[in-house]
């Protein structure tokens, strides 16, 4: 999984994306103002930095000029358009306003990860190993055939591993928006990648509400 340096001098924000980041297990460091921000990104180089605007010593459109060789995702309160062609002129990968959805932001990191290929595409968990790439899935060595959806399902899972989701979420990160199905869906393509996949014992359910796929770290 990828190295990310986050950059918010608001600490209990800081926290929150922290405790994401680790439960999809990212490793992360963390700094509180610009100057630092810059020297941590020289010293310790990411994968990914994501960049409050507002901070104190300098600013977060000052840091990407001192940055420009690391994917950079701005996370700010300035959500005027000014501020974001700004921002995207000056080289960020993506720009996200708060307050934000803990799971737009995963879903965000993950895309800019995927264009800028600086993290492993493989998971490994029990015998299993899926290739999020090449979208295929083998159990104790043996090829395992998977419908599409079924790998939609599969990577949603991955990516947002040791995270509760409710089957309305997943309906919305697996098909999509306009899907008009109903919430039993999930629970037969959830039967069919645990047996499948062996994973009976790491797709939890949640009574009332959803699923989450468990992985110790």
């Amino acid at each position: 999984m990828a190295k990310i340096l986050i950059v918010e001098d608001d600490r209990s924000i800081s926290e929150l994306i922290a405790m994401n980041l680790q439960l999809v297990g990212h490793s992360y460091t963390q700094v509180y103002n610009g100057r630092d921000a810059i020297t941590a990104a020289f010293n310790d180089p990411v994968d990914l930095i994501l960049l409050d605007v507002m901070l104190p010593e300098a600013d977060g459109f000052e840091v990407i000029k001192q940055v420009p060789f690391t994917p950079v995702i701005f996370i700010t309160a300035k959500d005027g358009l000014p501020h974001r062609l700004n921002g995207l002129a000056l080289g960020a990968d993506d720009y996200i306003v708060k307050p934000f959805e803990m799971l737009e932001l995963l879903a965000r990191i993950e895309a800019v990860l995927r264009r800028t290929q600086k993290h492993s595409t493989e998971f490994c968990l029990n015998n299993t190993v899926v290739d999020l790439t090449q979208r295929t899935v083998t159990v104790s060595g043996t090829k395992v055939d998977l419908s599409p959806q079924e790998f939609e399902l599969l990577e949603v899972l991955i990516k947002n591993q040791n995270i509760a989701l409710s089957r309305d979420k997943l309906l919305e990160l697996a098909w999509g928006y306009d899907y008009g199905g109903e919430t039993r869906t999930v629970d037969t393509h959830i039967q069919k990648l645990r047996s499948k996949l062996k994973w009976e014992g790491n797709i939890k359910t949640l009574y009332k509400l959803g699923y989450r796929l468990e992985v110790k770290k």
